[in-house]
C-alpha cells in the first residue's frame, strides 16, 4: 500500500524531545531532556481522596458526557481566581477548559489562521507549540530574545514587514527553553505594538506559578482593555500533567469559535479530570500547595546551578533562573552543538539540542536545554559531571 498523507502533515517531523525520550527510556540513561514536574511535587494523597469522593458520591457526573466549555464549577472557580489573583478577565472575556494547554495553541490557530498567515514567535520557543502552528501551514517568523524578553525593535520590524500576522506567541514567564522572563516594561510595549498593528497575543503561562525568587510580574493579559490577548494556563505543572487539564481566558467572540473547533476534536475535556482539579482547588489550600512546589524547585534549581558552575564553567554558560523548570546552556563558539548532544547521548546523558526550538531548525545554534526538575540529585550530579568532562575533552584537546 502506498500511503498518501495530507499536505498539512507531509512535512511535519517528530518532536525532537519525544525522539530523545526513546533514548531516555533506557534505565542507564540520565535524562536531562524531559519537561516533567518533580515526582515530589504530585499531591498523590489529596488527589486520591478527591477522586474517591467523586466516584463514591457523584459517579455519573464524572462518567457521563459533559459540555464542551468545561465543568461549570471549575470554570467559575477559575473566573474568580484569575480575576482576584492575577487581575485577568474582563466583561468581554470567558473561560474555556481544554485538554492541556497544548490544545489552546491548536484551537487558537485553527480559529484565527488561514494557510499562509504568519505567527510571530520568540526565537527560540517551545517546540510543541511550534509544531502545532506548523500543522496549520502557517508561516513562522522568529523574533530574537534578549535578557528581558523579545527584542522590541525586531518585533516591530516583523509586524511592519508581515501584513498577514495573526498573533504574537509568547511565554513571558521562565520561557521554555531559555528560562527568560519578560520585563514589565516589555510586556507593556508588546501589548502596545499588538494594539498598534491590530494583531492578537497568545500568552502562554504554564510556569508563572513556579516563581521561587524575584518579584512577581503581572501578566500581559492583565493589561487587556481591548480584547487583544488570549491567555493560556495549565494545571500540568502545578497539580499533575496526566490529568490533561488546561484552560484559556479569551474574548467571548474568539472563544465561541474555539468551542466549535473543540467540539470537532474531543467533544469535551475529560470530565473526571476536571472534577478532580476543581475538588483539589476547593478542598485544599492551593496557595500552600504552590508554596511547597516553589520550595522544591528553589532547592533543586540552586543545586543544579551550583553543579553547572562547578563542572561546566568556564566553557559552558547558562541563563540563571528565578522559576520554571529549564536551564539554557550555551557552548563556546566553534563547538558543534548537535555533535556535542549526540556524544552526550552515547555517554548516557540526554539533553535537548537548541535548534529543535527554532522556527528554522537549520539555523545555527550553540545552545542546548536541560531540565532539572525530573532527575534525582544523584542523576543531576552524575549527568552534569559527564557533560563537563565531555566539553573539556573537546575544548582542551
Amino acid at each position: 500500500m502506498e500511503y498518501q498523507f495530507s499536505e498539512r502533515v507531509q512535512n511535519l517531523k517528530p518532536s525532537a524531545i519525544r525522539e530523545i525520550f526513546k533514548y531516555a527510556a533506557d534505565p542507564e540513561v540520565i535524562s536531562l531532556s524531559a519537561g516533567n514536574p518533580s515526582p515530589e511535587a504530585f499531591p498523590v494523597r489529596e488527589l486520591a481522596e478527591v477522586s474517591n469522593d467523586i466516584l463514591t458520591n457523584r459517579p455519573i457526573d464524572a462518567l457521563q458526557y459533559s459540555v464542551t466549555e468545561g465543568y461549570v464549577p471549575l470554570r467559575d472557580f477559575l473566573r474568580d481566581y484569575m480575576k482576584k489573583t492575577h487581575h485577568i478577565g474582563r466583561d468581554f472575556d470567558d473561560v474555556l477548559i481544554t485538554t492541556g494547554a497544548q490544545q489552546v495553541m491548536d484551537l487558537t490557530t485553527k480559529s484565527l489562521c488561514n494557510e499562509g498567515d504568519v505567527v510571530l514567535c520568540e526565537a527560540p520557543s517551545f517546540i510543541g507549540s511550534l509544531n502545532t502552528f506548523r500543522s496549520f501551514k502557517v508561516r513562522l517568523r522568529g523574533v530574537r530574545m534578549e535578557e528581558d524578553g523579545m527584542d522590541l525593535e525586531a518585533l516591530e520590524t516583523a509586524l511592519r514587514e508581515e501584513p498577514a500576522v495573526k498573533f504574537i506567541y509568547t511565554i513571558p514567564n521562565f520561557q521554555n527553553p531559555t528560562g527568560i522572563t519578560m520585563s514589565w516594561e516589555k510586556r507593556k510595549a508588546v501589548y502596545a505594538l499588538a494594539k498598534k498593528y491590530g494583531v492578537m497575543i497568545l500568552e502562554d503561562n504554564p510556569y508563572g506559578d513556579l516563581r521561587f525568587s524575584g518579584e512577581h510580574i503581572p501578566a500581559i493579559k492583565s493589561l487587556d482593555e481591548d480584547g487583544l490577548v488570549l491567555y493560556s494556563g495549565s494545571f500540568s505543572k502545578v497539580i499533575a500533567p496526566g490529568l490533561r487539564v488546561g484552560y484559556a481566558v479569551a474574548p467571548k467572540v474568539v472563544m465561541q469559535k474555539m468551542v466549535v473547533c473543540k467540539q470537532g476534536e474531543d467533544v469535551h475535556t475529560n470530565i473526571w479530570s476536571q472534577m478532580v482539579c476543581d475538588g483539589f482547588l476547593r478542598r485544599y489550600d492551593f496557595d500552600a500547595h504552590l508554596a511547597r512546589l516553589r520550595d522544591i524547585y528553589r532547592e533543586k534549581s540552586a543545586y543544579t546551578m551550583d553543579l553547572l558552575d562547578k563542572h561546566l564553567a568556564p566553557y559552558i554558560t547558562y541563563h540563571p533562573i528565578d522559576g520554571g523548570l529549564f536551564l539554557w546552556c550555551t557552548l563556546p563558539a566553534g563547538v558543534d552543538m548537535p555533535a556535542f548532544c549526540k556524544q552526550a547521548v552515547l555517554r548516557k546523558v540526554c539533553v535537548v539540542p537548541g535548534n529543535a526550538f527554532l522556527t528554522d531548525e537549520a539555523e545555527p545554534c550553540q545552545s542546548f536545554r536541560i531540565n532539572y526538575s525530573t532527575p534525582t540529585d544523584e542523576q543531576l550530579a552524575k549527568g552534569i559531571q559527564i557533560l563537563g568532562g565531555l566539553i573539556r575533552e573537546i575544548v582542551e584537546k
